[in-house]
């Protein structure tokens, strides 16, 4: 909002929206998955009653709704993961038995991978509900870093997982503004403004960490953990489906070059290489391990 109002000269009101995964108890999977948080947003977004909404990319399904689009994806946070733990720990030193709370299967997958001893409890509630059992029922929880970072919570951190230990969700620690199409489409204040405020290497990472999950239509039940990162050598994806006992796993990779050509032309590009990840994952037996859709 302050971005947006620092653009425009404009004044910027927040309309708030309780979503049904506000609301809801019980894991995402048995409550219907990521759409949860989005579908409230979206439906205002097309009353009206808003004209921007912001989303959490790991939280926005991956199918487009009509009339709709993403207008601004921000530079991004921290995309890890973190464990917050009883007395400072990390995961090593979490006692034989200790109990996390986490709500995604990746997180379960990924822990169990590293310490199978561990007893995964099923989790929901904002972070400070959730904070608040660790050392009461739960010896630690897993949660995004960027949400304890954004809620100014980073002391509550005891341990930040590289990709390779617990695979972040795509999209994780990144933002996604949408607006209507139709005041996309011509080149008013508004579009111009999000243009501003968007971030480009985001933007194509972003994209092709999403194209893995579209392509493999894993939902939010399946583990799938995938990174890309802009460098000097182009755009580089990492994609990875578990097994959901955390006994096996798959990884691929994959980079290209990112020319000197406009926004719309560098997203299929950055779509072809999540395509391509994930044809690779599928073609590797990744529909094995987990819950899968997808059969390209």
């Amino acid at each position: 909002m302050d971005r947006l109002g620092h653009v425009t000269g404009d004044p910027i009101e927040i309309v708030s929206i309780e979503s049904d995964g506000d609301r809801m108890i019980g894991s995402l999977a048995t409550i219907g998955g990521t759409g949860v948080f989005a579908s409230a947003l979206r439906d205002s977004l097309l009353a009206r009653r808003c004209d921007l909404v912001v989303h959490s990319q790991k939280d926005l399904p991956v199918a487009p709704v009509e009339g709709l689009a993403i207008g601004a994806i921000p530079g991004r946070a921290d995309p890890r993961d973190a464990l917050c733990a009883r007395h400072g720990h990390t995961l090593d030193e979490l006692p034989v038995g200790g109990r996390v709370g986490t709500g995604a299967p990746r997180r379960a997958a990924a822990l169990l991978a590293v310490r199978p001893d561990l007893v995964i409890v099923d989790i929901r509630g904002n972070v400070d509900t959730r904070l608040a059992r660790v050392g009461k029922d739960l010896d630690a929880i897993v949660l995004a870093a960027a949400g304890l970072n954004r809620l100014g919570r980073p002391d509550a951190i005891s341990q930040i997982f590289s990709y390779e230990t617990v695979p972040h969700a795509p999209g994780q620690g990144a933002l996604a503004v949408e607006a209507r199409v139709g005041d996309l489409d011509d080149d008013g204040l508004l579009a111009r403004a999000l243009r501003r405020i968007s971030d480009v290497p985001t933007w194509l990472s972003v994209t092709a960490e999403r194209e893995v999950l579209a392509f493999l239509e894993g939902g939010c039940a399946a583990p799938i953990g995938a990174h890309a990162e802009m460098s000097d050598n182009g755009l580089t994806l990492a994609a990875t489906v578990l097994r959901p006992d955390g006994t096996e796993s798959l990884t691929r990779s994959a980079s290209i070059p990112v020319p000197t050509i406009d926004l719309v032309s560098l997203i299929e590009l950055a779509r072809e290489l999540g395509r391509t990840v994930a044809r690779d994952l599928f073609d590797a037996g990744a529909h094995d391990l987990a819950p899968l859709g997808a059969s390209q």
